[in-house]
């Protein structure tokens, strides 16, 4: 175990998934009768991956902590989905979609799996329109396209700004399909507690009825994780408030290496904070950066009189205002990747422009856009001299078609009609790039444990682009693992059903009952959530959107300790045989304060700046990320050694054979 090969297949880079699916083994139809799989997580990844993986004949059992699939933090993602269709005529390909993916992540992500993503997204577009997924469509009658950051080209399909819910409510379909035919055993509010090894192999989990308060074993022949990212050891995150790293870190404590934690995603368009006792931020859809334009006053005192309700966005004239990414960036203005919009937006705010009452906001004007669909409305329909007042009209009637319900949304929060005032917007932790070490196959370190999307790091490299993570989770479910988990299963066809009486089941529940009584014995001086929110602060402070050594060397310092203080002295009321949901948070948090350590020392020993991950000793004269590839285009993979502190550090070197690495330049 612990071994870093990729099993990436010899060969061109074209061919090397064509020629990986010939060659691998697989499990003919009698005998997936006989094998039994687990999927932890029933988002976009794993609610494909067991659909898929049922309808192939395999026996599968789902598990999620909510009542329902259909609810998943997939629901959240808003503005589309990427694939190399190339509908618009405007230049894509499957190589483009590799290119652009490969250098949005700052040449950080394993070549071979990226192309792979490329070429089955054209697939996964195909699967959701079969399976109803209401795309839309331009007047021709064709699938639209839209653009997004990163990118010169229109590849992102959407469905208004409910992509994401759209395509997991197809995943769900699926799913049902298969309970209904007995092939998938859903184990809803159930939440994993930890992994169990027979001789070295996932063979089964151990997990909790979140009702009841049962403990129970469940065992296969192997296991699947789709649980998502760790955006919440933030404590303020885009990412729905149950949201934890649990299964994966459970995993990552038997034997599966944590590859490059420190890589989070800042998204640029969020809802900014409020107050101190907001529980999580609201994320607004790249896909408005299309029509909005950001933008601050060019001068300090605009920006104080807005601060102090002194002054209106509106009654700026365009020539007091600073489009400041379509200055600096005008290859891609307001269309640059997330990482250089958000450390824009910063800096301007840190400059003293910023625009709400606590400084930290940009706007995301739509005026310029409504004004511009007005007037091709107006002349589509044959109306001729339309006054200022019909063409803001006509045109929000089409801002409303594309994104209605992002606005819709954002007046309920903020109390502010975004179609008469700017967007105000704030950067904000999203999404997370690194998560489980996995090899070509999806497997981790540990044979017979995989690892599927978001809980992955395999595609994403420093920098995820928009649109790019549902294309990752419904690739890897409905195109990648039913294809690669039968090479490892076909050595299983007379294995026959795994026990759940075996010593190795009796420990990892021992295990689980051990823990549980250890929280429960806090002497109970502080919540949960007050452990919580520190070590959000701790992160966001010194490991956010920018990191140094010496902040970076603290947060390590004072996680440790938190940590420490949180096991001596949290308060977790109620019982643990019982449903109680703050022993559920406990058990999060507690890992959320391994995973942080883990997170800063991975910042601190990654002395470069490449995309999300940007250390400020390390950028260019104009502020950019500055990238040191002789010493590290590698993968960071950790092994668990006890304490975060301890941790070993693995290297898989990153070959790049058919793109030439280049300073990545959106100017």
């Amino acid at each position: 175990m612990g071994v870093l090969d990729s099993k990436v297949p010899e060969g061109p880079l074209a061919d090397k998934w064509t020629k990986h699916k010939n060659d691998i083994n697989l499990v003919n139809p009698a005998n997936k009768r006989n094998i039994d799989i687990i999927v932890v997580g029933t988002g976009l990844a794993g609610g494909s991956a067991a659909a898929t993986l049922a309808e192939l004949g395999y026996n599968v059992k789902t598990f999620c902590y909510q009542d329902s699939p259909r609810r998943a933090h997939s629901i959240a993602a808003q503005g589309g989905i990427n694939a190399a269709k190339n509908y618009q005529g405007d230049g894509d390909s499957p190589y483009r979609l590799f290119y652009d993916t490969i250098k949005g992540g700052d040449y950080r992500s394993r070549e071979a799996n990226v192309y792979r993503l490329a070429q089955e997204s054209v697939n996964i577009i195909d699967q959701c329109v079969a399976q109803g997924v209401p795309f839309a469509r331009e007047y021709g009658g064709l699938l639209d396209n839209r653009s997004f950051g990163g990118v010169l080209v229109s590849r992102t399909f959407y469905a208004k700004g409910q992509t994401g819910q759209q395509l997991l409510l197809g995943a769900y379909s699926a799913m049902n399909r298969q309970i209904n035919r007995g092939k998938i055993k859903s184990m809803n509010r159930h939440e994993m507690m930890d992994l169990v090894l027979v001789d070295g192999k996932a063979r089964g989990i151990i997990a909790r009825d979140l009702v009841s308060g049962e403990i129970q074993r469940h065992s296969a022949h192997a296991v699947v994780l789709a649980t998502g990212g760790y955006g919440n050891v933030f404590f303020l995150s885009t990412n729905a408030m149950g949201s934890n790293v649990m299964a994966a870190w459970r995993a990552h404590k038997r034997g599966a290496f944590m590859a490059n934690p420190c890589f989070t995603q800042i998204h640029p368009t969020c809802i900014p904070v409020s107050g101190e006792h907001q529980s999580k931020l609201t994320l607004m859809s790249e896909s408005l950066r299309n029509d909005g334009r950001i933008w601050v006053p060019k001068r300090k005192e605009d920006a104080i009189a807005i601060r102090e309700g002194k002054l209106k966005p509106t009654q700026l004239a365009e020539e007091e205002r600073d489009y400041y990414l379509e200055r600096r960036y005008p290859a891609f203005g307001n269309l640059v990747p997330r990482d250089v919009a958000s450390r824009a937006a910063k800096e301007r705010c840190d400059a003293g422009f910023g625009v709400n009452k606590t400084g930290e906001a940009v706007y995301l004007d739509f005026s310029a856009a409504i004004k511009r669909y007005g007037k091709e409305k107006a002349l589509t329909s044959g109306i001729k001299g339309a006054d200022e007042a019909t063409l803001i009209k006509l045109g929000e009637e089409i801002i409303e078609a594309k994104y209605g319900n992002l606005f819709q949304m954002y007046e309920k929060i903020v109390d502010e009609n975004p179609y008469k005032t700017p967007m105000m917007i704030y950067p904000a932790v999203h999404y997370t790039m690194g998560g489980l070490w996995v090899d070509y196959n999806l497997q981790t370190t540990i044979p017979g444990c995989y690892a599927a999307g978001e809980a992955n790091f395999s595609d994403h490299g420093a920098n995820r682009l928009g649109a790019s993570a549902l294309m990752q989770g419904l690739a890897d479910g409905y195109f990648v693992l039913p294809y690669t988990i039968g090479d490892y299963l076909s050595d299983d066809i007379r294995t026959g059903p795994i026990s759940t009486d075996s010593p190795e089941f009796e420990a990892a529940e021992k295990d689980v009952r051990d823990r549980m009584e250890k929280l429960m014995s806090g002497k109970g001086e502080h919540s949960v959530d007050y452990y919580h929110k520190r070590l959000g602060k701790i992160m966001w402070n010194k490991c956010g959107m920018s990191r140094n050594e010496k902040e970076l060397k603290e947060a390590i310092a004072e996680i440790s300790e938190l940590r420490k203080d949180f096991w001596e002295n949290v308060k977790i009321p109620g019982d643990s045989n019982a449903k109680n949901q703050e022993l559920e948070k406990a058990g999060r948090v507690a890992d959320f304060l391994e995973l942080g350590e883990l997170f800063a020392k991975d910042a601190l020993t990654r002395k470069e700046s490449c995309g999300g991950h940007f250390r400020e000793e390390y950028q260019t004269p104009e502020g950019e990320a500055l990238r040191d590839d002789k010493n590290f285009k590698f993968v960071s993979a950790w092994e668990y050694k006890g304490e975060p502190k301890d941790a070993k550090l693995h290297k898989e070197t990153l070959k790049y054979e058919n793109i030439e690495l280049k300073t990545r330049s959106y100017k």
